[in-house]
């Protein structure tokens, strides 16, 4: 059977609380192991068909390489809060199907709800 939403895969760059909070709205998000190199963190997200969240432009240069992935979307530190991850995040959660966000790079932008 087919994955019908989208499973989010935190990196060590984003607060760990933005995962609790999501996992409140019932949307399926794990954070990824500390201090492994950003290629295994997206090689393990695309094998559990997982989109990458990140302050890290080095997804996005992994992306650039043509490296596959079941999707990225990228914030900036100090810019995005907690509460911008969790609006973005519930907003595609209720929008994209996993399909949509495939080789995708998306960049966060704030939802003013």
């Amino acid at each position: 059977m087919a994955q019908t939403q989208i499973r989010f895969y935190l990196d060590e760059s984003l607060s760990p609380e933005i995962a609790n909070q999501l996992r409140l709205s019932g949307i399926d998000i794990i954070r990824g192991p500390l201090g492994e190199d950003d290629l295994i963190h997206l090689e393990r997200a695309t094998d559990m068909s997982r989109v990458v969240c990140t302050e890290d432009d080095d997804f996005l240069k992994l992306a650039a390489r043509g490296i596959r992935h079941a999707g990225i979307i990228k914030g900036i530190h100090d810019v995005h809060s907690i509460g911008d991850w969790v609006k973005y995040l519930r907003f595609v959660h209720s929008i994209c199907a996993p399909d949509d966000m495939r080789d995708t790079v998306e960049h966060l932008f704030r939802i003013d709800l």
